[in-house]
């Protein structure tokens, strides 16, 4: 057997300055074209810094604007982007990056929540915005949202949890 290992060396600076540089090329079709989803994106690339103990701590104040400028106050989510519409993929990501910076008092938790346990349907499963797509990712992203904000009794976890059983 060979000493040396089949997998090549794990480049972690380069991985590293890799997806700390995804968010500074705004001048490319990509930037513009992941506009959308901005705050998801910022929670991969975040959390992957996060897995190598790389994350940006003294850019807690700058992300947590970034986020806050994504907040929609009539309806308490989020959208992808500033201006964009809220919606619970979204409002979900916003608050995994609060979270990973440990930082959800930036928010008003209650009304965050009201607006997440507002999307759950008689049936247990959840709109994803006001246009009523149902698709069950919602129910991961509501129960997820939900637990990270302590407020996961605000919903109908049973019922919920029946709407998956029977997709």
């Amino acid at each position: 057997m060979s000493s040396q290992s089949a997998f090549p060396a794990f480049l972690i600076d380069k991985h590293i300055a890799y997806i700390r540089a995804l968010d500074k090329k705004t001048d490319t079709f990509e930037y513009y074209g992941t506009e959308y989803l901005r705050i998801s994106g910022a929670y991969w690339g975040l959390t992957a810094l996060a897995l190598v103990h790389a994350l940006p701590v003294h850019e807690k104040e700058e992300v947590t604007q970034m986020v806050l400028s994504c907040y929609d106050a009539e309806t308490g989510g989020f959208g992808g982007n500033a201006g964009h519409d809220p919606h619970l993929l979204y409002t979900l990501s916003a608050i995994q990056v609060l979270a990973l910076f440990d930082n959800l008092q930036a928010i008003d938790v209650d009304r965050v929540a009201a607006y997440v346990a507002a999307l759950q349907q008689p049936d247990g499963s959840f709109f994803g915005d006001k246009y009523g797509e149902v698709d069950s990712r919602f129910v991961y992203c509501a129960l997820n949202a939900l637990t990270l904000l302590n407020r996961r009794h605000l919903v109908n976890v049973d019922a919920a949890v029946q709407f998956i059983e029977r997709c």
